[in-house]
């Protein structure tokens, strides 16, 4: 083991003086498992190759194993945000943002275009079986190329453009994957919040594929799970993200222990798990993570009664208070305020594929989202809502990017309702009912509904303040709150008017960032949906682009990946986000507005100061949440 330790410091993954080589420790949580030859010592457990984590060199503290860690979501669906916050990843962000090896040992690049994966020898999956260049090979070749499994072809990962990538396997630790032109976006879609996983555990799916079984052999399990045919088995129980199947082995650091339609799902530490710290502990520090499926309206108030050890989904900046006070009357918590990366806190997506003719002239009209925008009294939202500490105006890049201007945050973005009712007038929306509601082009009155998730208080809140002062415009705005699927389903297939969601993930971009997400490139852009979805399925749904500026985003994306340069980046970049700021394609409210977040007096290593952002980011992930630990004097080495 000393010799395997050794040579990872050689190789310079971390820098340790040469005394310091750590002897891997055994957990107490699998002492039992291991004492009774049930499991290997934590030494052989562990790749020969681990990734060695100095935390000192992080600023931060070694810790213990140990301890259940508390946290609560509201749907059970929620239970893959432990994937987002285990955030295990072939190559993963730090907290500067740089992409480093993670899962993989290393990775080589020529050219944008060929990217060599180094796996590490002797790592295994949760279960013990060896994780090796056969797990990319059985996906590669029997799940994306299968038509069966993937009817679409292979995902956008392994496209560039239209041009599909190669994959090839030169031997058991080595993975190639070789693209046709440079593909920017490789690596850094590997490192997304949720990951396109381009391996599988083949050990355990070959059970449920056709090429390593007849179907007589599956008709059994096929019946059993209530599904037409083996596909949709291997489906079902192969999702590496949804961390719905306990017995789907996976590299995160906890595992499920939990089977579905519980409120309470446990995760327990993943014995081969790849990480270690510099003196030898075997990471994650915490042993088990109980997850809560608790009501939306319940999580502040159950993370003041300090029921929840790590909290900041479900809860909003109108939480502060209540738990600011909690903290002060003795609570055992601490609330952290940290910064936001959305580039919206919330925004308003009227569709452009709304299935509705008539209302859907209107709203492909650019001065009528541009009045909509300009009839928003955004000063009045954030004093009600956010004390004055939301930053008002579009969604756009904030200003911790490079990209930020303050034109594109102010365009149409001012309150204005006189300007507001002259484009509306100009677009000859003129005629009113007896109330003062415009009318439509057929006669109808003018009642524009915006479907929301129902999950934020602060949304309803904001939307009921935009009521009042779009009513001034003659426009009757109606609020239909939804399940989150429902509003989803709703919207991909063209019968949602308008939503409201979050602003772009990643207000913070680089040149290095890829600008897809600007373009129609994804359906899960509400003002769009049909355009997203003839991207991805290359045409065999949706529907083409057909408005000019929606197509020079197109084009400007497409240039991006052709144009490595930094300076042509940012110029591409700039063009996009004031094509953005002029069309209001997502009409932004506030952005930055601190994010509360709830951490556990006993908690440690978790950052006061951090940033709470989807992708990149994935919430805790980048902050490493393996690390965190438990400060307990007489904390048991076996969690209950």
């Amino acid at each position: 083991m000393l010799d395997r330790l050794s040579a990872v410091l050689i190789a310079g993954l971390v820098a340790l003086p040469a005394f310091a080589q750590p002897v891997v420790q055994e957990s107490g949580f699998w002492a039992t498992e291991v004492k009774k030859g049930q499991m290997d010592p934590a030494p052989d457990r562990i790749p020969d190759t681990p990734l060695v984590v100095d935390l000192e060199a992080k600023g931060r503290e070694f810790g213990k194993q140990g301890g259940t860690l508390r946290t609560m979501v509201t749907r059970s669906k929620d239970v893959r945000q432990m994937v987002v916050y285990g955030y295990a990843r072939l190559v993963g962000y730090n907290e500067k943002y740089e992409l480093r090896a993670d899962i993989l040992r290393d990775y080589d690049e020529v050219d944008g275009r060929i990217f060599t994966l180094h796996l590490r020898p002797g790592h295994r999956w949760s279960d013990g079986a060896p994780f090796t260049s056969e797990d990319f090979r059985y996906w590669w070749e029997n799940v994306a190329l299968n038509e069966e499994l993937s009817p679409n072809g292979p995902p956008e990962v392994m496209r560039v453009g239209t041009d599909l990538g190669t994959m090839t396997f030169p031997d058991e630790h080595t993975v190639v994957i070789e693209f046709p032109r440079a593909n920017p976006m490789f690596l850094q879609s590997l490192a997304q919040a949720s990951p396109p996983f381009i391996y599988r555990p083949s050990h355990y799916l070959k059970q449920f594929h056709v090429d390593f079984n007849t179907m007589e052999e599956m008709e059994e399990m096929i019946d059993a799970k209530r599904v037409r045919s083996w596909a949709p088995l291997h489906n079902k129980l192969d999702n590496m993200y949804k961390f719905d199947n306990h017995e789907l082995p996976t590299l995160q650091p906890w595992m499920p222990a939990s089977t579905g339609g519980q409120s309470r799902q446990l995760f327990v530490r993943n014995p081969y798990f790849h990480r270690i710290d510099a003196r030898g502990v075997h990471l994650p520090y915490i042993d088990v993570v109980e997850m809560g499926i608790v009501g939306s309206g319940l999580v502040a108030a159950k993370s003041n009664a300090g029921e929840s050890d790590l909290q900041a989904r479900g809860l909003d900046f109108r939480d502060v208070s209540i738990l600011k006070k909690g903290e002060a009357d003795g609570a055992p918590y601490r609330t952290y305020l940290w910064a936001n990366s959305a580039a919206s806190q919330i925004a308003i997506y009227p569709n452009l594929n709304f299935a509705d003719p008539v209302w859907r002239q209107v709203i492909r009209d650019a001065r009528f989202r541009r009045a909509l925008s300009m009839g928003i009294d955004r000063r009045m939202i954030n004093r009600a809502l956010y004390f004055g500490l939301g930053k008002e105006g579009n969604m756009t890049a904030l200003a911790a990017s490079p990209f930020f201007e303050s034109e594109n945050l102010t365009k149409w973005a001012l309150y204005d309702p006189y300007t507001a009712n002259l484009l509306l007038d100009e677009m000859g929306l003129t005629e009113r009912d007896a109330s003062g509601i415009r009318k439509l082009p057929d006669g109808r009155a003018m009642e524009f509904v915006i479907e929301t998730a129902g999950e934020r208080q602060e949304v309803e809140n904001a939307l009921a303040i935009i009521t009042d002062t779009w009513r001034d415009l003659g426009i009757k705005l109606i609020m239909r709150p939804l399940d989150r699927d429902i509003l989803r389903n709703r919207v991909f297939s063209g019968v949602t008017m308008a939503a409201v969601w979050y602003g772009w993930d990643n207000g913070i971009p680089q040149p290095y960032t890829p600008p897809a997400y600007l373009a129609p490139t994804d359906q899960v852009f509400f003002a769009w949906p049909k355009w997203g979805q003839y991207y991805q399925t290359h045409g065999a749904a949706g529907e083409p682009v057909d408005m000019p500026e929606a197509k020079r985003l197109m084009e400007l994306s497409a240039l991006w990946e052709r144009k490595p340069d930094p300076y042509d980046r940012t110029r591409i970049w700039r063009e996009m986000l004031a094509i953005h700021a002029d069309q209001q394609y997502g009409i932004g409210i506030l952005s930055e507005a601190p994010q509360p977040v709830v951490v556990s007096d006993r908690l440690r290593n978790v950052p006061e100061f951090g940033k709470w952002a989807w992708d990149p980011g994935a919430h805790f992930g980048i902050y490493r949440i393996d690390e965190f630990f438990f400060d307990d004097e007489e904390l048991a080495q076996v969690s209950q």
